[in-house]
C-alpha cells in the first residue's frame, strides 16, 4: 500500500513539473553581437539601442564586437548561437544583403537563421578625401584620378561593406582607376585617410561626421538621392553628374530564428518601446543617422528585397564570389 502511494505521489509531481510555467524571459544578461569594430555604424547604433533595451528588459546587455569579412564574421557567430533570445545581432545591409551575394561559402542563411526584430536607422555614405587632394567636388576628383590612373588609392572598412561597394559603383560609373586598400574596420581607414596615407574613402555619414566637421577630411558628396541633413552643404552624387546613383545603408536588429514566440514578442515589443522614446531617437539622430524604424514584418520584406537588389549590383559590377 505504501509503495502504491509513493508511485501515485511521484506521478502527480511529474505531472505538475510537466505543466510548470516557462521561466520568465529574460533571466540573465543578453549578448549583442555587433559585426563591426568600434566606431562603425553598427557599433554606434548597437551601443545607443543597448541602453534603453537593457532598462526595458531589466537585464544587462553586453555589446560584443566581432568584425571581419564585410560583417559576415559576426553574422556567422550569431547564427551559431542557441536560439533562446539571449543573443542579439546587429543585422545590416552588409551582413544580410551584400554578404550573401558576395561570399559563396557563408555558413549562415539570412532567412533561415535570423528573425528580424525591426529596422532602426539608415544613412547614406559620404565620399571623402584627404585635404591635400586638390578637388572640391566630384568632377574635379574624377579629373585628377583620370590624369593619374592607378596612383591614388581609397580605403574601406572591408570588402563587401556598403561603403566599399559604393566606391566600386562610383569607380565603374566614372570610368576611373582607383586602388582599393581594405582595413579591418572604419576606424583604421579613417586614421590613414586623415594622415594622408590614403587619398579617398567612402564611409557612413555617422562614422565620418566628426572628422568632416573638424576639417580633418573633406566630404565631396553623399550617396543618397537627397542631401543628408547632417551635411546640408554637401551635394549628392546625383547632383554631381551621376543621376542614377543611390546607396543607403541600413541598420536593424535580429535574433536567431527558432527562438520561442513569447521571446520574440518580448524582444520586438522592447525594441519598439525603446525606439519610441524621444531620448533614443535624439541620440540616434545626433550621431548622424536618420530614423528608419520599421516593425518586424516590414523589416523582413525589406531585407528580402535588398538581397535581390544587391545580388544584381554584384553581378553588374562583375565581382566574382569569394
Amino acid at each position: 500500500m505504501r509503495s502504491v502511494c509513493f508511485v501515485t505521489v511521484m506521478a502527480s509531481l511529474a505531472g505538475f513539473v510537466g505543466h510548470a510555467p516557462a521561466a520568465e524571459y529574460p533571466m540573465k544578461p543578453i549578448r549583442y553581437i555587433v559585426a563591426t569594430g568600434p566606431g562603425g555604424a553598427s557599433d554606434l547604433i548597437g551601443r545607443t539601442v543597448a541602453v534603453p533595451l537593457s532598462e526595458i528588459l531589466g537585464v544587462q546587455i553586453v555589446v560584443d564586437n566581432r568584425s571581419g569579412a564585410g560583417n559576415t564574421v559576426g553574422a556567422e557567430i550569431a547564427a551559431r548561437a542557441v536560439p533562446d533570445g539571449y543573443t542579439l545581432f546587429s543585422c545590416n545591409i552588409a551582413s544580410l544583403a551584400i554578404g550573401p551575394a558576395l561570399y559563396k561559402n557563408l555558413t549562415y542563411d539570412p532567412e533561415r537563421d535570423f528573425a528580424p526584430l525591426g529596422l532602426i536607422a539608415g544613412n547614406p555614405n559620404t565620399f571623402t578625401v584627404n585635404p591635400s587632394v586638390q578637388a572640391k567636388n566630384i568632377p574635379e576628383f574624377i579629373a585628377i584620378v583620370r590624369a593619374n590612373p592607378g596612383k591614388l588609392n581609397y580605403a574601406s572598412a572591408g570588402i563587401g561593406t556598403s561603403p566599399q561597394l559604393s566606391m566600386e559603383l562610383f569607380r565603374m560609373q566614372a570610368g576611373i582607376d582607383l586602388v582599393h586598400i581594405a582595413y579591418k574596420g572604419v576606424g583604421p581607414g579613417l586614421l590613414d585617410l586623415m594622415a594622408g596615407r590614403v587619398q579617398a574613402m567612402t564611409s557612413t555619414v555617422p562614422a565620418a561626421l566628426s572628422s568632416v566637421r573638424g576639417g580633418k577630411i573633406r566630404s565631396l558628396a553623399v550617396t543618397s538621392k537627397e542631401r543628408d541633413p547632417q551635411l546640408p552643404d554637401v551635394p549628392t552624387l546625383a547632383e554631381s553628374g551621376m543621376p542614377d546613383f543611390e546607396v543607403v545603408s541600413w541598420q536593424g536588429l535580429c535574433t536567431n530564428a527558432g527562438a520561442p514566440r513569447r521571446v520574440l514578442r518580448r524582444l520586438r515589443s522592447a525594441l519598439a518601446t525603446a525606439l519610441a522614446q524621444h531620448d533614443t531617437q535624439k541620440r540616434i539622430m545626433d550621431q548622424g543617422f536618420q530614423l528608419y524604424i520599421r516593425p518586424a514584418p516590414e523589416a523582413a520584406t525589406f531585407m528580402k528585397a535588398e538581397r535581390t537588389r544587391w545580388a544584381k549590383v554584384v553581378r553588374d559590377l562583375g565581382i566574382s564570389q569569394q
